[in-house]
């Protein structure tokens, strides 16, 4: 047998080993520079586990920097699998303090390969708990969690958040990219038994603060007051909104039902609604402004000018239309003051449909008004083309068309200001973040001019001091309003309802100065229905105490502090005024005001409203140390005395002192915070 050359056998070694190595190399090519990017994803799938890092809500502020809704850190507990080595036992004994079951915590547990988040935004009592029982393989890692200090109050403009701090309502929603931040994140990095050995973590990027337009103490006076309204009417339903007219800033806006935010869950959709900007309802006679105004303005009437309300009948486009009494001969003024239907109509009429609806549309009905709030309703408006033939006599006085609330008070504080339209806004400044966004443009325009502003401020004073405002007369101020009844469409048989109305008042004062335009509506109110029988007696409580609250001088003569104690607010003398003028009326409209100044007499005096004075008309400061912002506002508003704010937390310091005597009116100064110190020298004055 021929034995092979020894080299030959090498050759072919060396041969199969370069096609090996050949292939080899080939192979890792193949893998490095094609299917890199695979393999890699799936072996950080394996080994690191991201969470991402909440990042800290910019706060939410009132106009003077009183916080409404901050973020605070509150541990979450994680469990690490690889270190648990009893997980039943580890599972039983936090399910009895994270009140879940036991079975729920172990299933979690067992099927992580990666540490796991068990429960979310601990109590601190819980944490210490789960911290004492030192569990091996169970840790915290801080993440916010909103916090609303002031409970309910503006929840609405506040909005809320879920469980991520996304927000899902009001001024949380409509700027949650720029409040909420950027997110940060945690990566967890296991190795190939799944045994935990690194984490490593990229801060958040904090989110921007807003300052908002709305009075925290104007904001806690209009909740007050509307919950005492829906308490004494019982409605379904209420809104109250304030405005400065100079700017069409919102210093209030308060909806009932209400809610708190801290548990936004436990309230239905209805509840969270915000009515002020989403529920439309037709207006009723506080419409009868934008009539008389468009008249006026076209020269079509005059105050003065006399009207046949044809003893409450008209017949327009083939409609008998009646009036809520039957009025004769009225003046312009005395249709706006004693809101006659019929005589609103006529002036319409000649107004003619065009001109109107040119005049309700510069007035911004039935468009939106770029609040910076969500889900804000349009309302509506059908084009001039789509009217009927009675539609004018409709829209006269405030049917056929919907207004929210925030479009009505927008109006009529055109009205207020000299005919200037104000985009009605909530924000007031945008401070940090990663981007600055731009606030809705809006410029003014103007809705009507001067010389028909003037008139109608004219006009709807008349209507506090000698019409169906009566209720709504101001003790040392003077103010302007109208109000309004408007029937609800019965679902059953879609028609108006004899006993459904939305009962409405909206004024403003001081009226040659105005400050504040306020708005009342009030859905379904029991018994008594009338706009200026319930709602101006609402509009008078909050316009008193938040004009005092701005330092707004008085313009007319006030009763003295004993004579309001023992007598009660003396309505005005309205039929010598009337007499004074020489206006004529009939003797059932006599008998009506006069049981309307008896009426507002009765509610000015009633024993559970008297506050007792010392012998000089002086009350006594109460003790206000340790109480929080809301409790000191209640405080001293309960007491006639105006609350000036400093700080927040906890009432540290007061001036006057407790025990002293101050005027009804007075002011008193209190410190909020959480250590010592002395108020400033300027807190220290007059209180008179």
């Amino acid at each position: 047998m021929e034995q092979r050359n020894p080299r030959v056998r090498w050759l072919f070694v060396w041969a199969v080993a370069a096609v090996w190595i050949v292939a080899i190399l080939a192979r890792l090519s193949y893998l490095q520079l094609f299917s890199y990017s695979e393999y890699l994803a799936k072996a950080q799938h394996q080994q690191q586990r991201i969470f991402e890092i909440s990042p800290k809500r910019g706060a939410l502020y009132d106009r003077k920097g009183r916080e409404l809704a901050v973020s605070i850190p509150m541990d979450s507990v994680f469990s690490d699998p690889a270190e648990i080595t009893d997980v039943s036992m580890v599972a039983n004994l936090l399910a009895r303090v994270l009140d879940v079951p036991a079975e729920e915590l172990e299933t979690k547990i067992r099927e992580a390969r990666t540490p796991v988040r068990l429960a979310r935004k601990l109590a601190p009592e819980t944490v210490e708990r789960i911290k004492g029982m030192n569990l091996r393989g169970v840790f915290f890692q801080k993440e916010n969690r909103r916090i609303y200090p002031q409970r309910g109050l503006a929840a609405h403009v506040l909005g809320y958040v879920d469980v991520d701090e996304k927000g899902l309502g009001g001024i949380e929603y409509s700027l949650d990219q720029q409040i909420r931040g950027r997110p940060g994140k945690m990566m967890v990095m296991a190795d190939g038994r799944r045994r935990w050995y690194d984490r490593r973590e990229s801060a958040a990027d904090p989110g921007a603060s807003v300052e908002l337009t709305i009075d925290q103490t104007i904001q806690y006076i209009a909740e007050k007051e509307l919950a005492r309204a829906i308490e004494e009417t019982h409605a379904k339903a209420g809104s109250v909104v304030l405005q400065d007219p100079n700017t069409g800033e919102l210093l209030a806006a308060a909806n009932w039902p209400t809610f708190d935010p801290n548990r936004a869950g436990e309230y239905s959709d209805d509840v969270r609604m915000d009515r002020a900007v989403s529920a439309a309802y037709e207006p009723g006679s506080t419409f009868k402004v934008i009539t008389l105004a468009g008249a006026i303005e076209n020269g079509v009437a005059v105050p003065t000018e006399l009207v046949d309300c044809q003893m409450g009948k008209v017949l327009v486009g083939g409609r008998v239309i009646h009036d809520w009494h039957p009025f004769g001969v009225l003046s312009v003024e005395q249709i706006l003051a004693h809101s006659s239907d019929v005589g609103a109509i006529k002036v319409a009429l000649h107004l003619g449909g065009p001109r109107f609806y040119d005049t309700i549309r510069r007035f911004r009905f039935g468009q939106l008004t770029g609040i910076e709030l969500p889900g804000e309703n349009r309302g509506l408006l059908r084009p001039i083309e789509n009217w009927s033939a009675s539609s004018i006599g409709s829209l006269a006085m405030g049917q056929e068309v919907s207004v929210t609330p925030i479009q009505i008070i927008s109006a009529i504080s055109a009205i207020a200001n000299g005919g200037t339209l104000y985009r009605p806004r909530v924000i007031l400044e945008i401070r940090g973040g990663r981007s600055r966004p731009e606030l809705p443009a809006g410029e003014p325009r103007q809705a009507t001019d001067g010389r028909t502003a003037a008139e109608m401020r004219k006009m709807m004073e008349q209507v506090v001091l000698e019409g169906t405002g009566i209720p709504a007369h101001l003790d040392g101020y003077t103010a302007a309003g109208k109000s309004g009844t408007a029937q609800k469409i019965d679902p059953a048989t879609r028609r108006y309802s004899s006993n459904q109305y939305v009962a409405s008042f909206v004024g403003f004062a001081p009226v040659n100065n105005p400050v504040v335009t306020i708005l009342v509506v009030l859905d379904s109110p029991v018994g008594g229905h009338h706009g200026g029988q319930v709602g101006g007696p609402v509009f008078k409580r909050i316009a008193e105490q938040v004009l005092a609250y701005l330092d707004v001088p008085h313009d007319v003569p006030s009763p003295s502090g004993t004579e309001r104690a023992k007598d009660g607010p003396a309505p005005p003398k309205i039929a010598s005024r009337a007499a004074a003028r020489g206006r004529a009326r009939s003797d059932s409209a006599e008998k009506r005001y006069e049981a309307a100044e008896m009426d507002h007499a009765e509610r000015s005096s009633t024993p559970a409203r008297t506050v007792s004075f010392g012998p000089e008309g002086a009350v006594a400061v109460p003790d206000l140390a340790g109480q929080t912002v809301r409790g000191v506002t209640e405080a001293c508003l309960r007491l006639g005395l105006v609350p000036s704010l400093i700080g927040n937390g906890v009432a540290l310091e007061q001036f006057p002192e407790a025990g002293a005597e101050v005027l009804r009116g007075g002011r008193v100064t209190v410190r909020f915070g959480r250590t010592g110190g002395q108020l400033p020298a300027s807190a220290r004055g007059n209180t008179n």
